[in-house]
């Protein structure tokens, strides 16, 4: 055995037990440091500033040029552990993503979640697999029957993590733009851009 343990009370040598969900944080003693092995600190984000508990990791700008959003619900999303390692980095897309309520539930369609090659391919992730969204049945009735009685779509805006801990979705209620709305958002977008190179400039 690489450690070993000496009981006080009788001499008597055992090796000392961890289990295999710490194993993987164990880090063993450097040359000549004597001890057990310890536990690595996790990895984790980089610290928020105290006046932001939101990160964002992904939008959906899509969207926003092809729906006028009426109105917006945030969601759970249920994910594998190597979903949440590569939506952390940031290696997420919505911009083919849609919602769909089925059988009483919130599904999220069409989002591309990267595979983790440094992973095994027993706990490799499907990128594009459908993810459930959790959201109350109250919330689900009412935006099925707005999707029903307006011709209305259910669009996924952003994935973000609260808190640094929990990741969430922002789900939009939204019409379809006609092709003048479009130009309309355009033109705006354009004149914000000019806007914002103006101001630049003057800095």
């Amino acid at each position: 055995m690489d450690h070993i343990t000496v009981n006080p009370r009788d001499g008597s040598r055992f090796a000392p037990y961890f289990p295999a969900a710490l194993c993987i944080g164990l880090v063993s003693p450097s040359p000549g440091e004597e001890g057990s092995p310890r536990l690595r600190q996790a990895t984790t984000l980089p610290p928020l500033p105290q006046n932001q508990r939101y990160r964002d990791v992904a939008r959906n700008r899509r969207a926003f040029f092809d729906y006028e959003i009426l109105d917006k619900l945030e969601c759970g999303i249920v994910l594998t552990g190597t979903e949440v390692k590569q939506v952390r980095a940031g290696r997420v897309s919505l911009q083919q993503a849609f919602c769909r309520v089925e059988s009483g539930e919130l599904w999220l369609r069409g989002s591309n979640i990267q595979e983790d090659e440094k992973s095994s391919a027993f706990d490799r992730h499907d990128p594009t697999r459908n993810r459930k969204l959790l959201v109350s049945k109250r919330e689900i009735q009412k935006m099925r029957e707005r999707q029903e009685q307006g011709g209305l779509t259910i669009v996924p805006l952003r994935m973000y993590f609260v808190d640094n801990r929990y990741c969430k979705v922002e789900v939009g209620v939204g019409r379809g733009k006609k092709n003048y709305d479009k130009r309309e958002s355009i033109r705006k977008r354009d004149e914000s851009r000019k806007i914002g190179r103006i101001v630049k400039g003057i800095r």
